[in-house]
């Protein structure tokens, strides 16, 4: 009986040793949030382990691990119908509110993209699923959210052409009438991976002389939008915090660009945008100069970070790097100008925090109307944990925001 009771105790140690994690006492439920972490982390873990011994891509396991959690389609609500459907070839699923006396109304439309470092998740994955389905009951609204391709089997710009040519399709007469949707009403949002996107999207179709119809908002939930500085205040901060730590976001970005994952430390260095990089560099890395970018609060003691030699070969082979489709945060003011009102959603303990604040200083500072939503007890992903047994307070009040600025801006 005491050999038993003695590995039990060992056994929970080591579990808990493995779980804990020192996390800022500002952030929302943190135990709970420590044994979330500890099970992705797990899986994680695994995953890089079977690409090391070259049996599965990096996040091979994980997307195969995360395919259980899907929703089934025919879980529509009374008050929402999700049906499959088809846009310039793109798939997505459709949620429609039928709520009683509003069928023949014209009805908000937005454009969702899901998050997962264009790498992992789904349409159909709970979490996004009931997000859609939540978004569309309480606006009275059409939700799209757009099933676009994953690396590895689909490289940059093959996400973006995706939801490019989704959105396009969207935004005609034909598509916006058969789903009742207002044309004067649409909107194009994303989470994460799927906040770039939207990023990317907005300003794309802005720009397209030949869409009429035009996007009335934009709503980026903690976006990514850009790989150049991975040492920001956020990504220092935070760089241990779940659910995205700074090497993960690191190993997305690589897998997104196409990148060998031994570049990694590279790319935390910022090697590729050292001091010794070119004129290229040297005007890119102006439109992320978090030290006149950030409000001072946000700063706080760090001081940038461009070692005086970098690797010229990193932008050779990752030339999405300033390429403004993948990092929308590069973009020329004179692009900035055209692009829909924007919510930008933050949250304080999140490596993307800065990303999502720079864009908001840019936007303003080429006349655009942004409202930004910082999050102080917010993580990254935490709009993902609105909903099951396990939801956070902070999920569901972040999605709450999010949906009310939608009913009052759209």
């Amino acid at each position: 009986m005491r050999p038993i009771l003695i590995g039990v105790v060992l056994v929970s140690v080591a579990a808990a040793y493995y779980i804990y994690l020192p996390l800022p006492s500002t952030i929302s439920e943190p135990w709970k949030l420590m044994i979330s972490d500890a099970m992705m982390r797990s899986m994680m873990k695994l995953g890089f382990l079977a690409h090391d011994l070259g049996l599965a891509s990096p996040f091979g396991l994980v997307k195969y691990f995360s395919a259980w959690t899907d929703a089934k389609i025919d879980e529509s609500s009374p008050s929402v119908r999700v049906t499959e459907a088809s846009f310039g070839g793109v798939k997505a699923l459709v949620f429609e509110s039928t709520a009683a006396g509003q069928e023949q109304s014209f009805k908000r439309g937005v454009v969702y993209f899901h998050g997962g470092g264009w790498t992992l998740c789904s349409t159909k994955m709970e979490p996004f699923f009931r997000q859609c389905m939540t978004t569309a009951e309480e606006l009275n609204a059409v939700v799209i959210s757009v099933e676009y391709r994953l690396a590895p089997d689909a490289r940059f710009p093959d996400q973006y052409d995706d939801v490019f040519q989704a959105s396009k399709h969207i935004l005609t007469a034909e598509v916006l009438g058969r789903y009742s949707i207002d044309p004067r009403r649409v909107a194009v949002s994303g989470d994460s991976a799927g906040g770039n996107l939207a990023a990317a999207v907005a300003q794309q179709i802005a720009l397209d002389s030949s869409i009429p119809i035009k996007f009335k908002v934009q709503a980026l939930v903690y976006p990514v939008l850009q790989a150049l500085d991975f040492n920001t205040p956020s990504y220092l901060q935070n760089a241990n915090i779940p659910i995205l730590d700074r090497s993960l976001m690191a190993r997305y970005w690589l897998e997104y660009l196409n990148g060998e994952q031994k570049l990694l430390p590279a790319l935390l260095a910022n090697n590729h945008t050292a001091l010794d990089q070119g004129q290229e560099i040297a005007a890119a890395k102006a439109k992320i100069n978090w030290t006149k970018l950030l409000p001072v609060a946000f700063q706080k003691s760090y001081k940038p970070v461009f070692p005086l030699h970098g690797d010229p070969k990193l932008l050779e082979k990752l030339p999405g790097l300033l390429d403004v489709r993948a990092s929308p945060l590069l973009a020329e003011t004179e692009v900035l100008k055209a692009v829909p009102p924007a919510y930008i959603m933050t949250c304080e303990h999140d490596v993307l925090r800065d990303d999502g604040l720079m864009y908001a200083t840019r936007l303003e500072e080429a006349g655009v109307h942004v409202t930004v939503d910082h999050v102080e007890d917010g993580f990254h992903g935490c709009l993902s944990f609105a909903f099951g047994p396990f939801a956070f307070s902070v999920g569901r009040r972040s999605l709450g925001n999010y949906i009310h600025w939608l009913k009052e801006n759209l």
